[in-house]
C-alpha cells in the first residue's frame, strides 16, 4: 500500500479530488442502510487519516482551510434556515421552551463536568454543547405534515435561542480563557459581544435589503454579497476574540429576512450542502485518533455516559415543563423531546471550537462524536414514532374569491380590470406545445368568463436593430397568430401580447403583473441539471418572480382529452388546498373526475387517517362545483413510488412546487423532484408567488 501511495502526488488538487469522490460516494451508501449520511463523511475521514490509509491529513493547510469554511457554512445554514414568520407567531411559547431545554442542559452539563473534576469554565462549556439542537427531525414532521401543530412550531422557534445562548457562553468562556479573568475583562468582553451583534443583525440586514433592492435580479451578484457577508462576521468575531462560528451563525439570521425563501437562498444552500459542509465532517472524521478514542472511551466510560444521560434526561425535563405549562399532550412534549435531542452542527462546532482553544480535553470532544453519533440515529426514530401519533393540524381559512380559491390572499388593485375577472398568461416559445398549452389556458378561462393572454418574449439586449432580433420578432409572431386560431376554437377570447425583453423570466412575470393575471401556465423546462441548480432555469425565477399562481404543464396529450386527474396530497395547509381547487376547476371544465392521494406514515393510526379524510371531505364540499372527488389513503414509507405507480392509472398528476430544505446542512430527498422524473402520464406542476 505505501508503495501504491508514493505514485500519488503531494498536491491539493489530489486531496480536493479525494473529498469529492466521498462526498459523492459514502453519504447514499449509509442512507441506504438507514444511518444519516453525515455519519458516512465521518466515517469516510477516519478511514482516510492517520488510523486508516493515510490519504488525508487533518494538519494539511489545505483540509484546515476547507474545513473551516465548511464549519462556517454549517452555523450559517443554521442561521439561515430558521423559519423567523413561524417563529414569531409562537415566539413567546418558543422562548419559554427554549429557555428550559437551554438552562436545564447547562445546569446538568456543568454538575457532571464539575463532578468529573473540571473547572468552572470548562463545565459550564461542557453544558453549554448539550444545550442546543439540530432539527434533523424535520424532514420527518414534514412528510407526517404535522409542522403546523403548535408544539413543532415551538420547537422550531426554540432553536433560536439555544444555538444563540449555547454560541455566546462559548464566546464567553473561551474569552475567559485567553485571559486573566476579572469583573472588568468580562464585561467589556459582553459589551464588546453585544455591539458586534447588533451590528451584525441589523448591519447586515439593512446594507442586504438595500443591495437586493438596487441589483433587482442579479442573483449571482446577490449570491456573492451573502458569501462576503458571512465571512465579514467571521472575521468581526475573531476580532472581538469570539470564535468566527458566532459570527457566522449571526450572519445567517442578519440575511433571513433579506434573501427569504427565493434562489439566492436555495443556491447558497445547494453549494454548502454539496461541498463546504461534507468538508467539515470529513476533517472531523480526521481529527478521531481511533486508539486514543477507544482508550478514552473505555477509560472514560462514565464521563460518556454521564453526559449522555445527562442529555437525555435534562431534555426530557424541558419538554414535561413545556406539557405542564402549555396544555401540551404526552406525543407532542414526546415530540418535542425527540426533535431537541440530535446534537450536530452548533454541538460539533462549538466542541471543536473549545478543543482548539484548550477548554475541553480530548476525553470529552470524544464524548461528543459518541453523543452526536447516538443522537442524531435516536432522535429522529424516536420523532417518526411520536409524531406519527400527533393531530392533523386542521386547515386555516381561506379567503375565497366568487369563482375559485387558488388566488393570491391579498388582491391585486387594479383600475381596469375588475378584480375577479380571470386572466391566464400563456407564455409560448416552443411550436410543438402551443396548442396543448392555449388549450389548457382557454379550458381553465372559458369556465371562469375569462380571457387569455398568449404571450410571446423576443429576446433582446441593446441594440434594437439586430438582425436576430427581426428574426425572433417574425417567429413569436406567428406563434401568437397560432394561439389566436386556436383560442378561437374554444370560443375564448384572447389578447395576444409580443414583449422584447433581455430576461424571458422577467418578461413573463412582470407581463402577468401588467395583465392582472389569475393564474400563468407555462411549458415544460428539462434544464435540471448543474447550472440551474447554481444559477436557476426560467421555472423557477417565474415561480419566485410571479404575483399569481403558476402552473407548469408537461402535457403527452390533449388537455380535453384528460378525464382522470391524481392530486397526492401531504397536509391541509392553505398551499395544497388550493391546489386541490385548482384540480377541482379543472376537473369541472373538462367533465374529469379527481382522486386525492394521501401517502401516510406507516406508523399513522386509523383515527388520525379517519381525521384526515373528513377534514379533506369538507374542503372538497365548499366550494359549488360538481365535481367527482374520491380520497385514497396508502400507509407507505417511499411515498414518491406510491405517487408514481398510481399515476400510471391517470391521465394527468397535479403535483405541488415545493423547494428543498437541509437537515444539519445535508440535503433531503425531495418528493416531487422525483414523481417529475419518474412519473409516465402528464404532469402539472402547481406553485404559488414566491415558492
Amino acid at each position: 500500500m505505501e508503495q501504491l501511495l508514493n505514485f500519488i502526488p503531494d498536491s491539493p488538487i489530489v486531496d480536493f479530488t479525494i473529498l469529492l469522490l466521498v462526498i459523492l460516494t459514502v453519504p447514499p451508501i449509509f442512507e441506504k442502510i438507514k444511518l444519516p449520511g453525515l455519519v458516512g463523511l465521518l466515517v469516510a475521514g477516519v478511514i482516510l487519516g492517520q488510523n486508516g490509509l493515510n490519504l488525508l491529513s487533518a494538519e494539511d493547510e489545505t483540509m484546515k482551510l476547507l474545513s473551516d469554511i465548511g464549519k462556517i457554512y454549517l452555523m450559517f445554514v443554521a442561521g439561515l434556515e430558521i423559519d423567523l414568520a413561524e417563529f414569531r407567531k409562537t415566539k413567546n411559547r418558543s422562548l419559554g421552551f427554549g429557555l428550559a431545554t437551554f438552562l436545564l442542559p447547562l445546569i446538568i452539563g456543568a454538575i457532571v463536568g464539575r463532578i468529573f473534576g473540571f473547572g468552572w469554565n470548562s463545565a459550564i462549556l461542557i453544558g453549554s454543547l448539550i444545550a442546543s439542537h439540530t432539527l434533523l427531525g424535520y424532514p420527518i414532521v414534514n412528510r407526517l405534515g404535522v409542522v403546523a401543530n403548535e408544539s413543532v412550531t415551538v420547537t422550531i422557534g426554540a432553536t433560536i435561542f439555544t444555538d444563540i445562548a449555547a454560541l455566546l457562553v462559548l464566546a464567553i468562556c473561551v474569552a475567559i480563557h485567553s485571559g486573566e479573568f476579572s469583573t472588568l475583562t468580562l464585561v467589556i468582553q459582553l459589551a464588546a459581544l453585544a455591539i458586534y451583534a447588533a451590528a451584525v443583525l441589523f448591519g447586515l440586514d439593512w446594507a442586504g435589503k438595500e443591495y437586493f433592492r438596487r441589483t433587482g435580479d442579479e442573483e449571482s451578484n446577490q449570491f456573492l454579497f451573502v458569501l462576503l457577508a458571512v465571512f465579514l462576521a467571521s472575521v468581526g468575531a475573531q476580532l472581538i476574540n469570539v470564535d468566527k462560528i458566532v459570527g457566522a451563525f449571526l450572519a445567517g439570521l442578519a440575511v433571513n429576512d433579506v434573501v427569504g425563501h427565493g434562489p439566492v437562498e436555495e443556491k447558497v444552500e445547494f453549494v454548502g450542502s454539496t461541498l463546504f459542509i461534507p468538508f467539515f465532517f470529513v476533517g472531523m472524521g480526521l481529527l478521531l485518533d481511533i486508539p486514543a478514542f477507544i482508550n478514552s472511551l473505555s477509560t472514560g466510560l462514565g464521563l460518556t455516559l454521564a453526559i449522555l444521560v445527562g442529555l437525555l434526561g435534562s431534555k426530557f425535563l424541558a419538554a414535561l415543563l413545556a406539557k405542564l405549562l402549555y396544555n401540551y399532550n404526552w406525543n407532542e412534549a414526546l415530540t418535542m423531546w425527540s426533535l431537541s435531542l440530535p446534537q450536530v452542527a452548533a454541538t460539533l462546532a462549538a466542541a471543536l471550537a473549545g478543543l482548539e482553544a484548550g477548554l475541553i480535553p480530548d476525553a470529552v470532544f470524544n464524548a461528543v462524536i459518541v453523543l452526536m453519533l447516538i443522537t442524531s440515529i435516536l432522535g429522529p426514530l424516536a420523532t417518526a414514532r411520536f409524531a406519527s401519533k400527533l393531530p392533523i393540524p386542521k386547515p386555516t381559512n381561506e379567503i375565497q374569491t366568487e369563482n375559485w380559491g387558488i388566488v393570491s390572499e391579498e388582491p391585486i388593485p387594479s383600475e381596469n380590470i375588475s378584480p375577479h375577472h380571470f386572466i391566464v398568461v400563456v407564455p409560448l416559445y416552443n411550436p410543438l406545445t402551443v396548442r396543448y398549452l392555449i388549450e389548457m389556458g382557454a379550458l381553465l378561462a372559458r369556465h371562469e368568463s375569462g380571457h387569455i393572454v398568449p404571450l410571446a418574449i423576443a429576446p433582446a439586449h441593446v441594440h434594437m436593430d439586430e438582425p436576430q432580433l427581426g428574426g425572433a420578432i417574425k417567429q413569436s409572431q406567428k406563434l401568437l397568430q397560432r394561439a389566436t386560431d386556436i383560442s378561437a376554437e374554444f370560443n375564448v377570447e384572447s389578447h395576444p401580447a409580443l414583449r422584447i425583453d433581455d430576461d424571458i423570466a422577467e418578461g413573463i412575470s412582470r407581463t402577468a403583473r401588467e395583465q392582472n393575471a389569475s393564474l400563468i401556465v407555462m411549458g415544460w423546462s428539462q434544464t435540471t441539471g448543474l447550472r440551474a441548480r447554481l444559477f436557476g432555469n426560467i421555472i423557477d425565477s417565474v415561480f419566485w418572480a410571479a404575483h399569481c399562481p403558476v402552473a407548469v404543464m408537461r402535457l403527452l396529450d390533449e388537455p380535453i382529452n384528460m378525464h382522470r386527474i391524481l392530486v397526492p396530497i401531504k397536509n391541509l395547509s392553505s398551499h395544497a388546498i388550493r391546489v386541490v381547487r385548482f384540480a377541482q376547476l379543472f376537473a369541472d371544465a373538462n367533465q374529469a373526475t379527481i382522486t386525492l392521494l394521501h401517502v401516510c406514515d406507516r406508523r399513522t393510526s386509523p383515527s388520525q387517517i379517519a381525521d384526515f379524510e373528513a377534514e379533506l371531505s369538507k374542503i372538497l364540499a365548499q366550494t359549488n362545483l360538481p365535481v367527482n372527488a374520491d380520497i385514497k389513503t396508502i400507509p407507505h414509507d417511499n411515498v414518491a413510488g406510491v405517487i408514481v405507480k398510481a399515476s400510471q392509472s391517470f391521465d394527468m398528476a397535479i403535483v405541488r412546487s415545493r423547494r428543498r430544505r437541509t437537515a444539519g446542512g445535508l440535503a433531503v430527498s425531495d418528493v416531487t423532484t422525483q414523481v417529475l422524473q419518474q412519473a409516465t402520464c402528464s404532469i402539472v406542476l402547481f406553485g404559488e408567488p414566491h415558492s
